[in-house]
């Protein structure tokens, strides 16, 4: 039986008073597609902010391939993990945002070569030649010299898949990468990560509320609803023929 890559062990998170996260228990295996569904203010782009380090659980464990990803061992202890550790564990794990997050001065060539090569030292030349082969990827191979500004928002949002792909994550983050773009331009993005989930081995985790693109690429869909996983099964199971009241009720909005 294959290990999970990773797993969230009883995470809970709260801001303050507010408890947002609350005893997730989750398994994501290599090569798996997960997507994560619920209404906004669920907990649904938490799970993977932790996952990215970029919030820190209250209580609880993930672990990713193996290894505990905020604890670390000291003198037999388990003990917070320090920046070192967290940057290693996080490694192997890229992130597609909302908003892009491009470097505005860099050109899109050069948003792409940036952290393979001062995050993790590689040869330039090699981040170069795969840079390039990503942005022609995602189609914008005749783009590498231009600038952010010089880009439409699905434009943008393509360079940002090409930059993490370019780290050669085995998992990678989607945080509802649609959500802010003129619905003209949603489906050249999803066309790109559909690509990346048919074509490519890494695990791949996207917080959506596109629930015809979750039907189709994901293995396995997640139902969150205040903090708690509701429901979790294959696509079918989940968005299809669910008995969950709750989880009807938030599918009818996505329907005609």
């Amino acid at each position: 039986m294959t290990e999970p890559i990773v797993q969230y062990k009883k995470v809970h998170k709260a801001f303050d008073d507010v408890k947002v996260l609350k005893g997730i228990d989750l398994d994501i295996y290599p090569s798996e597609k997960v997507a994560i569904i619920g209404p906004s203010g669920s907990g649904k782009t938490t799970i993977i902010r932790m996952l990215m380090t970029l919030e820190e659980p209250t209580s609880g464990d993930i672990i990713v391939d193996g290894t505990n990803l905020w604890k670390m061992e000291k003198k037999g202890e388990l003990v917070r993990a320090n920046e070192k550790h967290l940057r290693s564990v996080r490694g192997d794990i890229g992130m597609v945002f909302q908003h892009f997050n491009l470097f505005p001065h860099m050109t899109i060539l050069e948003n792409c070569m940036t952290a393979p090569i001062h995050v993790k030292g590689e040869d330039k030349k090699e981040v170069e030649e795969r840079s390039i082969e990503m942005l022609g990827r995602v189609g914008l191979g005749d783009k590498m010299n231009n600038y952010p500004s010089q880009l439409s928002g699905g434009q943008k949002q393509r360079v940002a898949m090409a930059r993490a792909l370019v780290m050669r994550p085995k998992i990678m983050l989607f945080d509802e990468v649609t959500s802010a773009l003129d619905p003209e331009l949603v489906g050249e993005v999803l066309e790109v990560i559909r690509d990346i989930a048919k074509n490519d081995d890494m695990a791949m985790v996207l917080v959506t509320h596109e629930m015809d693109f979750a039907l189709d690429i994901a293995d396995k869909v997640l139902f969150l609803d205040e903090g708690v996983i509701e429901e979790q099964g294959s696509a079918q199971e989940v968005i299809n023929d669910s008995q969950n009241k709750r989880l009807r009720e938030f599918l009818s909005r996505f329907r005609n």
